[in-house]
């Protein structure tokens, strides 16, 4: 099977920009009165020709929101398990570099953070760790989510990239969905960004998303970390990445994130800031690109923007988010991985999306086959 990497090669960044400099007002006009958009198109959407039309851009994203999601908002929060980390990512708290405390949660520590995040009604979960396999192993994770699937009705990764045979592993103790950061799809920034660590090797990365696609993980999430390359072909890469996925892999649910840099422990400057302006052009464009796909907005964002933006298309927030190690039920000695901006509550947010005519979702999806009650049984089955 082709993977993405291969398919990329054929967006060059000479065509990217060629495309991009022909654009002007009646291309992007055009394109909003396509009813099916081409990757094509959605550059166009991109450029700084379609600024001059984000009314009619914003109009069609509300449009195509309320038409395949209606006024439903997922809600759920992160659970970070370790932030122990052996990269030295430029852009990251976790920077092994980084001289701070760590922390590593055993998997009772885990099972009681879980459970008081349970304990706020959110039944979707995203486990994140740093990326130290010699102590948070693909084995580990699966131990932690066989031992708090009964508490969920959703549990997602975001952690390093494994094979098509650990996510595999984690699918059956589990693990129904996985979140990928490709944090730029500019390999020659990659390369700079990421000096030393695992995560330095960018193909094994950007094919991860299609590696747990196969491994029959129900949702798929990838992003890219808005500032670090020029917004366009970020932007862009990151919607036909999507794209590629959901042609690829029709029977699996594929959403795209949209963080943007925010300040954290070390020291990197932004070298191409995406201001709001272009923020939400960038989620319009890719509601009208992706109708189907579900837009995830994070707690980088402030409550004034990710209000504004489930207009335009995000379809998933998180709530009562901290992105330390600990915090809920344990100690947290540490900071967090970076510093989020919207810290309201379960019930706050609750509150804000009602204020604005949408419901939150808690859960949106079951195991038909009964997998949610495995996790009584299923971590005697992981080795550990």
């Amino acid at each position: 099977m082709r993977t993405f990497e291969t398919f990329l090669r054929d967006w060059p960044r000479e065509r990217r920009e060629a495309l991009a400099a022909s654009a002007d007002g009646d291309a992007v006009l055009s394109v909003l009165h396509r009813r099916t958009l081409r990757p094509e198109d959605f550059l166009i959407l991109l450029t700084p020709a379609a600024l001059e039309h984000l009314e009619a851009m914003a109009r069609r994203a509300h449009e195509e929101t309320l038409r395949c999601f209606g006024r439903a908002v997922n809600l759920f929060t992160p659970l970070y398990l370790s932030d122990h980390c052996t990269n030295q990512c430029r852009y990251c708290g976790f920077n092994a570099r980084n001289r701070q405390p760590r922390r590593h949660l055993d998997v009772d520590e885990a099972e009681a953070e879980a459970r008081a995040i349970a304990a706020t009604g959110l039944e979707h979960i995203l486990l994140l760790t740093g990326d130290a396999r010699h102590i948070a192993s693909p084995e580990y994770i699966a131990s932690v989510a066989a031992r708090i699937k009964p508490l969920f009705a959703s549990i997602g990764i975001e952690v390093y990239s494994m094979t098509e045979e650990e996510y595999r592993m984690l699918v059956r103790h589990g693990v129904d969905s996985m979140t990928m950061f490709q944090e730029t799809y500019n390999p020659e920034l990659y390369a700079w960004l990421h000096p030393a660590g695992p995560k330095r090797d960018y193909a094994f990365r950007l094919d991860a998303p299609g590696r747990a696609a196969a491994a029959e993980m129900r949702s798929v999430g990838i992003g890219a970390l808005l500032g670090l390359d020029v917004f366009l072909h970020d932007a862009f890469c990151t919607g036909l990445h999507a794209w590629w996925l959901q042609r690829t892999f029709p029977g699996v649910d594929i959403s795209v994130s949209v963080p943007r840099m925010c300040p954290h422990e070390g020291q990197f400057d932004v070298p191409h800031a995406v201001d709001d302006r272009l923020f939400v052009q960038y989620v319009t464009a890719l509601r009208c690109f992706l109708p189907r796909a579900g837009i995830t907005v994070s707690s980088r964002e402030s409550a004034f923007m990710r209000d504004h933006l489930i207009a335009l298309g995000a379809t998933r927030v998180s709530a009562g988010v901290s992105t330390a190690v600990g915090g809920r039920a344990t100690d947290a000695r540490n900071a967090g991985q970076f510093e989020i901006t919207d810290r309201r509550s379960v019930d706050e947010m609750i509150a804000a999306l009602s204020a604005n005519g949408y419901q939150a979702v808690f859960k949106d999806w079951e195991d038909p086959l009964g997998a949610r009650a495995c996790g009584e049984t299923c971590g005697e089955h992981v080795g550990l």
